[in-house]
């Protein structure tokens, strides 16, 4: 019998976060009510949340108090989400751009300041204050439950692992004892090689998990693995994808090795984005912390949301995070407008269902072994400030040639470009690997920006 988990539930968590000063748990009461309103309900939430927003960044940041008066607008001109579409776009240059002047100059004041891992290969500088962050963790909480995954089950965690170089020694053991008590076990997928794979799986089968979340292309790889060999002896096993798309094909061998599979989609900078619910049939987006817009941009230069079954642009904006405003952000990433259509499961939310731009190539060491594209955005990540745009590309013959765009004139210091050496040696054996220093990395013709390239075979 499993004693810890309803200690850790009911007991130890609530404790634990109210310690902090983090309302996670009573808020994550109220996601699980307001799921439930009707679209309009929600929609005039957000619509008060908004207005608060913008009034507070017009008067207190100087970015978006040029940006109104320059069109003309007043902070209650932008009234409800409709309205939205009268302030322009935020693109990731402006983003970056504008860190200083987004920063507002009353209270509530930045608590937390990251880098994003730059799965685009454009890292941005993001802060936001403490109410953004509590109700980024409610909601993570509320779309992981609608996979079956609550507080004090033990969790897999199937994803990359970042370099330790760059955190203290206590930090190390924090996050350990951390993780220690909260259940969680991280093995890292970015190996893919036949003994990773085994290595993986005999982890799983001592820690005996409730649960499993994955890169879906690391989950993928384990999958085949299990099938190919029969390996399987453990009972249904939920699987929570992110940080890449979600191919159907990998989807099929997932619940044919460990069970069902519920997709979610989010970024650094705003963390969950959407979550899979039991019905399976698209996202429902964080309406309650985001406002998610499909965008379409006409030859003209004008705008207009996107319609059922089209695919446009994703801007978001986020509702709580009043220290440095992100209002109308394009993250670079495409989704698929899904009919307005109540979901089966009964939520109010809004879905969005085909997230594009997330797919990463596979790369290969210089053994043939097959390792996740995504290894070198977990490094940017921690590093990203030193560099503008990155891209990596493996050549027919195994080489590889990591271009990287720096901030400064004088190129990457010695220090993150010994990190990026290390990083490959560690996860490419064998590929012969170079840095190649440029000022620029072009688009593709569909003017988008592909972090990973895998060059085959004439």
């Amino acid at each position: 019998m499993d004693l810890y988990g309803p200690l850790l539930a009911r007991a130890l968590f609530p404790a634990f976060e109210a310690a902090r000063g983090r309302p996670t748990v009573p808020l994550l009461r109220y996601l699980r009510e307001t799921e439930r309103w009707s679209a309009g309900q929600l929609r005039e939430l957000q619509g008060g949340l908004l207005r608060r927003l913008v009034r507070h960044a017009y008067r207190h940041t100087a970015y978006y108090r040029g940006l109104l008066d320059e069109h003309g607008l007043d902070p209650s001109d932008i009234s409800s989400v409709d309205a939205l579409v009268r302030l322009p776009l935020l693109d990731r240059a402006t983003l970056r751009a504008t860190f200083e002047t987004r920063m507002a100059s009353a209270p509530p004041s930045a608590v937390i300041t990251k880098t994003t891992s730059g799965s685009s290969g454009q890292p941005v500088k993001v802060s936001y204050n403490a109410e953004s962050r509590h109700w980024r963790d409610a909601i993570r909480w509320r779309g992981y439950g609608w996979a079956g995954y609550h507080i004090g089950m033990r969790a897999l965690h199937y994803w990359g692992v970042g370099p330790t170089s760059t955190t203290s020694w206590w930090k190390r053991q924090k996050v350990a004892v951390d993780r220690l008590i909260k259940r969680d076990l991280y093995v890292d997928c970015t190996p893919r090689g036949d003994e990773a794979l085994g290595d993986a799986v005999a982890t799983l089968r001592r820690y005996e998990p409730h649960v499993m979340l994955a890169y879906p292309s690391g989950a993928a790889a384990l999958a085949r693995h299990v099938i190919d060999r029969g390996l399987r002896t453990w009972d249904p096993l939920p699987v929570i994808t992110g940080a890449e798309a979600l191919l159907p094909h990998d989807r099929e061998v997932i619940e044919r090795a460990f069970g069902p599979a519920f997709d979610t989609y989010g970024c650094r900078e705003v963390m969950l984005i959407g979550s899979e619910c039991e019905a399976h049939d698209g996202l429902h987006t964080s309406m309650e912390n985001l406002i998610v817009e499909v965008i379409v941009r006409q030859p003209d230069g004008s705008q207009r949301v996107a319609r059922p079954g089209e695919v446009g642009e994703i801007a978001i904006t986020d509702l709580h995070n009043l220290a440095s405003p992100m209002i109308r952000y394009l993250n670079g990433d495409l989704a698929t407008v899904l009919s307005s259509e109540p979901c089966p499961c009964g939520r109010g939310l809004s879905k969005i269902s085909t997230i594009e731009g997330r797919v990463t190539d596979t790369l290969y060491d210089g053994h043939g072994r097959p390792v996740g594209g995504l290894v070198f955005n977990i490094l940017f990540g921690l590093i990203g400030h030193v560099a503008r745009n990155f891209q990596i590309t493996q050549r027919a013959d195994r080489s590889v040639v990591f271009r990287i765009v720096p901030f400064e004139a004088s190129g990457v210091p010695a220090r993150e470009l010994r990190m990026i050496h290390d990083h490959a040696a560690r996860y490419l054996p064998g590929a012969p690997f170079a840095i190649e220093i440029v000022d620029d990395i072009p688009l593709t013709a569909a003017g988008k920006r592909r972090v990973v390239v895998v060059e085959k075979p004439a």
